[in-house]
């Protein structure tokens, strides 16, 4: 309960009238007759706002939110009381969300229903609550204000964004992944099972013709062939300190996530098993599998994930991973390493070949490739020059030592790394590695 501007304004006239009967005693009544009026209506103000009703509260919003996108939240209030109420309302939104639109003013007529919309916009991934709704009351004279906090808990789930993976996951159901760089790229062979059998056409090879379809059917008949669908795609995603560095205002780790996601929706239509593992932070472990809901249950696993201070284990994670699975799979390692990491990278790389296909995505943060296009003006700006050349040079060579081993390696910006995943993906598919 706190006084509002009015009563503030009001005792300072009080006041004055009290400073002038100094000099006119005259005054001295009307302060007092002043100070009696005032005082029973400041009383009989705070009796009346200590009386009314609080307004009746429903909030309408989705409990499952996107990362970084503005979703809309309506509050709903109706007044009970026959007298009307005056409102400021600041909704109990978690501290890590932008907001729009709050605090709002709202009147209240007497029995009237009237609702208010504001915007949320979460930062990051995981479970929050809201846990009410915080009102500041007005008296009827508007002497007085209250806070009252009206509980109405809400908990909510914020995913990585829907919408940057559905534009992909589109594109994929349609057949059209060209539109985002993702390459066809042509089959090397033809070491894949069979789809189906069609008319001969211009650049078959004479392996493909099934010779006992063309004399029935007394024209050329060819063989059609698709990948081999019974195959396994599984991801080690480090969780570790390195993925907690961001470019543009976006962590690597949510990269990540998101490019695992669209690489998993796009295995799973392919007919592959698709399953994760994690490291350097939280453990979770989902089984590969193909079923239809495979994305949905690993968007579930992964969605609160966030980056750990802790130094992440490669070797640690691909001995548990060769425990885990005991069957040929392809192993998408992704990782944001540096020079004290490549021995146990290395390490990991060579004891995962013996059974798996591995690939490294190792994302690197765009300063770096600023830093080489950046003007050279000064002295510090070339030690910065060649002090960058010569790490990036470094990790050249430990790439090539993985490629040496037989493993895949991207080397590529987080924003990158959707596309990049998906090519690489089908480039396998379509050698017959797996």
């Amino acid at each position: 309960m706190r006084p509002r501007g009015a009563l503030v304004t009001v005792l300072a006239v009080w006041a004055g009238i009290g400073l002038s009967a100094v000099w006119l005693p005259s005054a001295v009544l009307l302060w007092q007759a002043v100070g009696a009026l005032l005082l029973g209506a400041a009383a009989t103000d705070l009796f009346l706002l200590r009386r009314l009703p609080s307004p009746r509260l429903a909030r309408r919003m989705n409990r499952t939110l996107p990362q970084g996108v503005w979703s809309q939240v309506e509050l709903r209030f109706a007044n009970p009381s026959p007298y009307p109420l005056r409102l400021e309302v600041h909704d109990l939104h978690p501290a890590e969300f932008g907001v729009s639109g709050l605090p709002q003013t709202l009147r209240l007529a007497a029995k009237v229903r009237a609702s208010l919309k504001y915007r949320l916009r979460p930062a990051t991934r995981g479970d929050f609550l809201m846990p009410g709704c915080d009102l500041l009351l007005r008296s009827p004279l508007g002497l007085w204000q209250q806070r009252r906090t009206l509980g109405l808990q809400v908990q909510l789930r914020v995913f990585p964004n829907f919408a940057e993976i559905s534009h992909y996951t589109l594109l994929a159901a349609n057949d059209q992944l060209a539109q985002v760089g993702v390459r066809r790229l042509q089959r090397r062979g033809i070491g894949a099972e069979f789809h189906q059998l069609r008319e001969y056409r211009r650049g078959d090879s004479l392996r493909q013709i099934d010779w006992k379809a063309t004399s029935r059917m007394r024209k050329l008949i060819s063989r059609e062939y698709q990948d081999e669908r019974d195959q396994r795609l599984v991801f080690l995603l480090d969780c570790g300190r390195r993925m907690r560095h961001q470019d543009a205002g976006r962590g690597h780790l949510d990269e990540a996530l998101n490019a695992l996601l669209l690489l998993a929706y796009v295995a799973v239509r392919q007919g592959d098993a698709v399953g994760l593992m994690t490291y350097g932070g939280p453990k979770r472990w989902l089984a590969p599998r193909k079923e239809p809901a495979t994305v949905s249950r690993m968007l579930e696993t992964i969605y609160d994930l966030q980056p750990s201070m802790e130094a992440a284990d490669p070797l640690s994670a691909g001995q548990e991973l060769l425990r885990a699975l005991p069957r040929r799979a392809l192993v998408v390692i992704i990782t944001n390493s540096r020079d004290e990491d490549q021995a146990g990278l290395e390490q990991t790389a060579a004891l995962l070949r013996r059974r798996h296909l591995v690939v490294i995505a190792d994302l690197r943060e765009s300063a770096l490739d600023e830093t080489l296009d950046a003007p050279i003006q000064d002295l510090r700006g070339a030690l910065r020059f060649h002090a960058v050349n010569d790490w990036l040079a470094r990790r050249r060579r430990h790439q090539e030592r993985l490629q040496h081993l037989g493993v895949h390696v991207l080397d590529l910006l987080p924003a990158q790394l959707p596309v990049a995943l998906v090519n690489r993906y089908f480039a396998i598919k379509r050698a017959g590695s797996l």
